[in-house]
């Protein structure tokens, strides 16, 4: 070998050896002075207008602020905070207002924390090992992360986490600050109490490395720019864009002057404009998405959540973008301008709390009509929007102008709620724990007390945030609840986002010392179901159920259990109600095996009353068969479902069952019908199905081979045949529908996959597939006819 060639490979070799390692710990690119740029944060008191009194959360600068000396000499900032971020207070964050007199201390320790486990079991493992690369090894304050695991995929901007400082034995309190990817969003801090810690966390499309650094009076300072009880976290924001979004939307008269309901303090702090307002609102609205993201983990239905439109405009979710202009995609809040006058709103709904109103619901009609109006809504889209009344006031007696109500009519889910808290909402991400830990009282002279549950001003940020959050429940399909948000369980809604609370004068207690997760509210179990297959909520993993998610109910053998569900996406749960129930207090799940759900199920009576108690075993039963596709089916009486009157004789003997009934029969005229097909009890072949329908279904005619026919309906409309290919062995298998009071559209399926046009109107109604259980076919048609058919049912045999 050359001798040049040898004396090149010691040199490369000897390179190798020599080079230094890249430092671990370090965050971002270093200057020449070895600092970041980041300082073991405090929490900073904002001077400039905020929503609550010296309320931010600060930090250290950022790219768009001037550097800071780092010679001997300590930098000021112009707002008078030692390197932008002074240290937390060692005791419960003070928020001086315009009357410190209006505070209440903290209630007195309690006995230590109950065990992190409860948790970890609920949310999944978050072990020690899984830490060892993002932990500081050789800190044992190194902050750890008890919600989410090292490099998850979350699909929401603002994430909500929850951790640990060291041995919660030895409680410690301190500060946590979270310095963001890259410093693309301003740092932020929050209080760690008793050794545990909340926090928000905004993240950027992508991998986002995240460091979070602990400090508190009760250990040495770093002299360093990186703290010595760093950890890291790595999470992957994979923002979805094929989903329906929850859009925000403020509405006001069309004389409105754009401001809210707040005290003279509070206007002169900070304002009450309706550019606050709109602040406020993305504020709250993103505290419902990291509530229900976090809620959705927890039962173990993946880190799923709503998404919301958005917009590329200034950013607002930190105050510390608002001087500085940084333009951020965020949620969009749509300004609409309704045809009434403010005087009109105030006039059309009353606080519901205080009485029936005397225009009950003409709020949410009003509402409907201007949201429709302003996205010039189309027929066939549906759209989910959530609106808050700005022109909701307190008059010293009554809320008017404010209605709190949630629904829709199929093409529009809309949910309002007045704004009569607005003034009590945070803002900005700093602002949050300190919004739940205002003890101002509720000054009656200006603002409402709402349900005399909003005494403080943290208990009616809790009133307001969470009761639009109940009616956005509404939104979505979820009726009240034995208990959480869909019952007023919100009243706690200060508990998901920080690990204390104030005194409350609503339950006239000290609030608790420390607030683990067992501690907080949330959402109920069956409306986590609902959201679990709605088509706001779906993720990319999801199988595809956006087809037919309708449910039909058989009656059957009783060997075969009685009473059959179907539904072509699969069957999730059933609800059972007891006579006199309201809400659901007892159900039934169904697995999920990779990723479906069992297409047929059946509905044992004896197994569904063994749920409950003895008592009310022997009860008239109502059940609803929900799908993974989104649908549901209500049966108002099993017992009757399941009994002798269901059953059909065949004329050779067998028996013949009833399936679930499409459309209400209600027609003028209506008759019932019912024909018993001649190929279900002979041999004669079925050739021909002749479907006859123009703007809806009249009636189908079945022809054998003899030319002999049967008349389900009546002929009208327009004729069309749909011939079988007997010669290869097809045979009618069943029916896809459009129905709603009656028969909108039908299509014909066969053995061999095959299927006609959709016959009639093919945008009516809602869509339906009648097949029978397996082990069964279609014996004959039952169901009901006036003008047209409005009733449509299959009989099944063996």
């Amino acid at each position: 070998m050359p001798s040049f060639l040898s004396s090149l490979r010691r040199k490369s070799r000897a390179n190798v050896k020599t080079d230094e390692p890249r430092p671990a710990s370090a965050f971002t690119k270093s200057g020449a002075n070895g600092t970041n740029g980041h300082s073991n944060g405090g929490v900073s008191r904002r001077k400039s207008s905020s929503t609550l009194n010296s309320s931010a959360v600060g930090s250290s600068s950022t790219s768009t602020t001037p550097a800071t000396s780092t010679s001997g000499d300590v930098s000021v900032k112009p707002n008078g905070l030692k390197n932008g971020v002074p240290p937390l207070p060692s005791s419960r964050p003070q928020r001086p207002g315009p009357n410190p007199t209006k505070r209440y201390s903290m209630n007195v320790r309690t006995h230590g924390p109950p065990c992190v486990q409860q948790l970890t079991n609920i949310q999944g493992s978050a072990s020690n090992a899984g830490w060892q690369s993002a932990t500081n090894p050789s800190s044992l304050l190194a902050p750890r992360i008890l919600s989410i695991t090292e490099n998850s995929w979350v699909h929401q901007q603002v994430l909500l986490i929850f951790g640990q400082i060291g041995d919660p034995s030895h409680p410690l309190d301190g500060t946590v600050t979270v310095n963001h990817h890259q410093s693309r969003f301003p740092p932020t801090a929050w209080p760690v109490c008793d050794s545990y810690f909340k926090a928000l966390i905004h993240l950027e499309p992508g991998w986002n490395r995240l460091r979070l650094d602990f400090s508190s009076p009760k250990i040495s300072p770093s002299n360093g720019s990186i703290s010595p009880h760093a950890s890291f976290l790595n999470v992957n924001y994979l923002a979805l864009t094929n989903t329906p979004p929850l859009q925000l939307a403020i509405i006001l008269g069309r004389d409105s002057a754009g401001t809210y309901d707040a005290t003279p303090e509070r206007i002169q702090r900070e304002g009450n404009g309706l550019e606050l307002a709109i602040k406020k609102y993305r504020m709250a609205a993103y505290l419902w998405q990291a509530f229900t993201g976090e809620q959705m983990n927890r039962q173990g239905m993946g880190r799923r959540c709503f998404r919301f439109e958005e917009s590329w405009e200034p950013g607002t979710l930190s105050y510390q973008d608002w001087e500085s202009g940084q333009f951020r995609n965020q949620a969009k809040i749509h300004i609409i301008r309704s045809d009434k006058t403010v005087e009109e709103i105030r006039d059309l709904d009353r606080a519901q709390q205080h009485g029936p109103g005397t225009k009950k619901g003409e709020l949410f009609d009003i509402a409907s009509e201007a949201v429709k109006k302003h996205f010039q809504m189309q027929p066939g889209r549906t759209q989910y929007v959530s609106c808050l009344i700005l022109d909701s006031h307190w008059d010293g007696s009554t809320i008017r102008g404010h209605a709190a109500l949630g629904g829709g009519d199929g093409n529009l889910q809309l949910a309002i709620c007045g704004s009569h808290a607005l003034q009590s909402y945070p803002s900005s991400i700093e602002e949050v724990w300190q919004a739940f830990g205002d003890c101002t009282r509720t000054d009656t002279a200006h603002v409402a007390n709402d349900c005399n549950e909003s005494g403080s001003n943290w208990e009616a940020a809790n009133i307001g945030i969470g009761a639009h959050m109940h009616e956005t429940g509404h939104l979505f399909g979820c009726p009240h609840q034995e208990n959480g948000v869909m019952l007023r369980d919100y009243v706690t809604l200060n508990r998901t986002f920080t690990c204390r609370e104030p005194y409350s004068t609503r339950t006239k207690s000290p609030g608790k010392r420390l607030v683990l997760p067992n501690d907080e509210c949330g959402w109920h179990v069956l409306d986590l179901l609902r959201f679990r297959f709605h088509p706001c909520f779906r993720i990319p993993i999801d199988f595809n159920t956006t087809g037919d998610g309708s449910v039909q109910v058989w009656t059957v053998d009783i060997a075969q259990g009685g009473v059959i569900a179907t539904s072509k996406s699969g069957i999730a749960w059933v609800e059972i109600f007891t006579e006199g129930d309201d809400t659901c207090h007892y159900w039934k799940r169904w697995p999920e095996v990779e990723g479906q759900y069992p297409r047929q199920v059946a509905l044992n009576e004896q197994e569904l009353r063994d749920l409950m108690p003895r008592e009310k075993a022997k009860s008239k039963l109502k059940i609803e068969v929900f799908s993974a596709g989104g649908g549901s089916h209500t049966v108002e009486n099993l017992a009757e479902l399941a009994n002798q009157n269901a059953r059909v004789r065949l004329p050779d003997g067998r028996f013949g069952f009833r399936g679930s009934k499409l459309g209400y029969s209600s027609m003028e005229g209506s008759q019932p019908h019912e024909i018993i097909f001649e190929s279900a009890i002979s041999t004669k072949l079925l050739v021909t199905v002749r479907i006859y329908a123009g703007a809806c279904v009249d009636g189908l005619e079945f022809i054998y081979e003899d030319s002999t026919t049967q008349l389900f309906g009546k002929r009208g409309g327009e004729p069309h045949d749909f011939l079988l290919d007997v010669r290869r062995g097809e045979h009618l298998m069943g029916f896809a529908l459009r129905t709603g009071l009656w028969v909108d559209a039908v299509q014909v399926l066969t053995t061999l996959g095959r299927k006609s046009e959709m016959y009639g109107n093919k945008n009516g109604g809602s869509g339906h597939t009648l097949i029978p259980p397996r082990g069964y076919t279609i014996g004959g048609l039952s169901g009901s006819c006036g003008p047209w058919l409005d009733g449509f049912s299959l009989v099944i045999v063996r």
